[in-house]
């Protein structure tokens, strides 16, 4: 692969203002091609030669020569620890130490010893290596592991502090700090494949050796801090405090207290599949990969250009038109590629700048595209990796996940799209101009450019794998491209492998510290006596549990991305609520819809920021609207607690009575939020809508009466006084 960059298209004279714009927006804004701008030269090709390897051994091994569990994973994790250090450098903390890069006496000595510590440490894992392969274990191994592990943990944690302190500043080489800290992921890494039979028999127990403990410490400070640089500090300091508790449980009060475990068993059971390499690691390793390596054939094939013109040229021009073409776009992006706030900034760049030209205020363009980016992870059939990492925690299978979640996500996009039409309609606006669209029929005859995402659904429903589908739409993805002027080739390929393992290294941050906090629960047992308690203050009342569960959901998902949230909040909430006779499909989709939807709840909302940085708004503001556009999605969940038939749990007739009353529920809710229900809405008739679609959330005959009975009264009020004001116009 050459050292070419990506280059502005010259603008088309066939091509539409949307389709130029788009065209300008996947080289200017894409993360990935702008961080590859940022570098040239032999480091540059060094990490993308890297990057591929690891995007293709991650795809021989699940579906060619699959390898052992633990070794995989281990090698999922090591390896994305050793591309994420070499890839995104340190920064520091505090303004002093940010503005300044003190290159002295003091870091140079912090480097050494550093480096001292950590190659040590790597020359002793080598030497393990060959007493016991090698020379048959003549030496005693007991010798080896356990002199090596100590300098490699203090030289790891010394390069750790030295980024702190002293960041690289340089964009054309690599960081010397940063390949220490690589170089010790190696070497971790290697000492838990190489023992890992043997370790899965000790960890967590007495006969735990020295040299499991100080690798897996190494191990929890490099995922720790790779966490810390790629998604902030809210998970890192949540991570440090459950493990913090591991420690402290013999002094505290109450449900919290517990027995306390020695360094050696903690951190030796934190590195099994009841921690870090538990279920998150287990989704992330293969379906989070997956199918984030097949958004990135999606982006480099310009395919995913396709559905957003196709959505610009079917609604752009009807009225508030590219705020319901982000509905779509949004929706269909975000629930492949599972980042809320990923998603907004790759569909927002172009979505936002055209609401914006229609009419809709700043934090209305960036809170509708927040909505909607965020409801894809909520959209089957993949739902950005939740119904994933749900079947992995439940045992449920995944095509009952799926098929239970098809109803409530419609009904949620409807719902959106019931907000900006009822927000254009009340502020009279228009669409963008035709000339300035795609055409419809142009676009028509390129059908087949929905291929990749028809075959991997159809493979779903047919019964395959899902590393079978989504190799199969990857594979499409690929063949379609031929007949573009994007065509696939060679440098193509490595360019979609390249950036296919660049967009998952924070997902793998994120899902190894999510593993520390459940290792952490499952250890101290904090998670049943949690249930304990909840069971205690609900007091019996399913509904008093499922408002606590979704507190601490929406609490957990504001401090860290979703995977992680709803992971932890499954481990502690979810066996409270099910001990209570909720069911647990129905418990766990509760958790996971508040889990994603924190991502636009105030007053940590990510996907708004993410947006208002777009829209130049207001984030607490963008953030308050966003919730407002989102409210369906807090509404939903208690809908098919009330009514499982919205989980297509029922005969048809249920689920289509269910289905219908949900919507006019949603559309009375919307109307209130809007202010509009047949003309403006006083204060009065919004709270009478706001009651009446409440009224649907039941599902009974009587409630969903009373709803509609409010609906109709409601309609005759308003077209009453649009009458009126009508004939007073005349009269005058």
């Amino acid at each position: 692969m050459s050292n070419a960059q990506p280059h502005e298209p010259t603008p088309d004279e066939g091509k539409s203002a949307i389709e130029q714009e788009l065209a300008r927006a996947n080289v200017d804004n894409d993360p990935v091609a702008a961080n590859q701008r940022l570098f040239t030269g032999t480091r540059n090709m060094v990490i993308a030669l890297m990057c591929v390897a690891y995007t293709v051994f991650h795809l021989l091994v699940m579906n060619v020569y699959p390898l052992e569990t633990w070794a995989y994973r281990l090698t999922h994790v090591g390896g994305g620890l050793l591309l994420g250090f070499l890839l995104f450098g340190s920064q520091a903390f505090g303004e002093d130490a940010d503005a300044t890069q003190r290159e002295g006496l003091l870091s140079k000595g912090l480097l050494v010893l550093a480096g001292a510590g950590i190659v040590y440490g790597l020359v002793g894992v080598i030497a393990v290596w060959i007493n016991g392969t090698v020379l048959g274990e003549t030496l005693p191994p007991a010798w080896a592991m356990s002199t090596f592990g100590l300098p490699l943990t203090a030289g790891t944690a010394l390069a750790i502090v030295h980024g702190w302190v002293f960041p690289h500043r340089g964009r054309m080489q690599f960081a010397p700090g940063d390949v220490l800290l690589a170089l010790s992921a190696v070497a971790f890494t290697a000492y838990l494949i190489f023992f890992a039979r043997q370790l899965q028999l000790r960890a967590g127990m007495p006969m735990a050796l020295p040299g499991d403990m100080w690798s897996a410490i190494t191990g929890v400070l490099l995922i720790i801090e790779l966490t810390r640089r790629l998604a902030g500090l809210a998970l890192v300091i949540i991570a440090g405090v459950f493990v913090a508790y591991a420690f402290a449980g013999p002094w505290l009060p109450g449900i919290f207290e517990h027995r306390g475990y020695d360094v050696k068993r903690f951190f030796s059971y934190i590195f099994t599949d009841n921690g870090v390499l538990g279920a998150p690691i287990a989704i992330s390793s293969t379906y989070i990969i997956l199918f984030v390596v097949f958004a990135a054939f999606l982006q480099t094939t310009r395919v995913g250009e396709y559905f957003v013109n196709l959505a610009f040229a079917a609604a752009g021009h009807r009225r508030g038109g590219p705020a319901k073409v982000a509905i779509f776009a949004s929706g269909l992006m975000g629930m492949i590629n599972g980042t809320s706030a990923g998603n907004v900034v790759a569909t927002g760049s172009l979505t936002i700048p055209m609401m914006k030209k229609v009419g809709y205020r700043n934090q209305t363009s960036a809170a509708v595209e927040a909505a909607a980016s965020t409801g894809g992870q909520i959209m089957p059939p993949i739902m950005g990796a939740g119904a994933f990492i749900m079947a992995e925690i439940t045992g449920i299978p995944y095509m009952d996940i799926v098929y239970a979640a098809i109803i409530p996500a419609v009904i949620y996009f409807v719902s959106v799209y019931f907000m900006v039409d009822l927000a254009a309609k009340k502020a009279n606006m228009k669409g963008l101009p035709r000339d300035q669209l795609p055409k419809l029929a142009k676009l028509a005859k390129q059908i087949y450019l929905f291929l990749p995402i028809v075959v991997l659904i159809y493979a779903l429903f047919a019964g395959y794998s899902v590393i079978r589908c989504g190799t199969l739409a990857m594979i499409t993805a690929a063949v379609v491209s031929w007949l573009t002027p994007h065509r696939m080739g060679p440098r193509q390929l490595f360019q979609a492998l390249d950036n296919g393992a660049r967009m998952v290294l924070q997902l793998v941050a994120v899902c190894a510290t999510a593993g520390i906090i459940v290792g952490v629960i499952a250890l101290t047992g904090i998670g049943s006596r949690f249930s304990t308690v909840l069971l205690a203050l609900a007091d019996q009342s399913q509904i008093l549990a499922l408002f606590f569960a979704m507190v601490v959901s929406i609490i957990l998902g504001m401090g860290m991305p979703t995977t992680a949230a709803y992971a932890v909040a499954a481990s502690v909430i979810a066996p409270g609520v099910i001990n209570l006779g909720v069911a647990p499909l129905t418990a766990h989709l509760f958790i996971f819809y508040f889990a994603v939807m924190s991502a636009i709840t105030p007053p940590v909302a990510l996907a708004a920021y993410a947006g208002s940085a777009l829209a130049g708004s207001d984030p607490i503001r963008t953030s308050v609207e966003s919730f407002k556009i989102g409210l369906a999605a807090f509404v939903v969940p208690y809908m098919f607690f009330y009514s499982p038939a919205m989980l297509l749990e029922g005969t048809w007739f249920e689920i289509a009575h269910i289905a219908a009353t949900a919507l006019v529920g949603v559309y009375l809710l919307s109307c209130a939020v809007q202010g509009w229900f047949f003309g403006h809405a006083n204060a009065a008739v919004r709270a009478a809508l706001g009651a009446g679609g409440l009224t649907m959330i039941a599902g009974g005959w009587t409630t969903d009466a009373i709803g509609v009975g409010i609906a109709v009264v409601l309609v005759l009020i308003q077209r009453g006084r649009m009458g009126a004001s009508d004939f007073a116009r005349g009269a005058d």
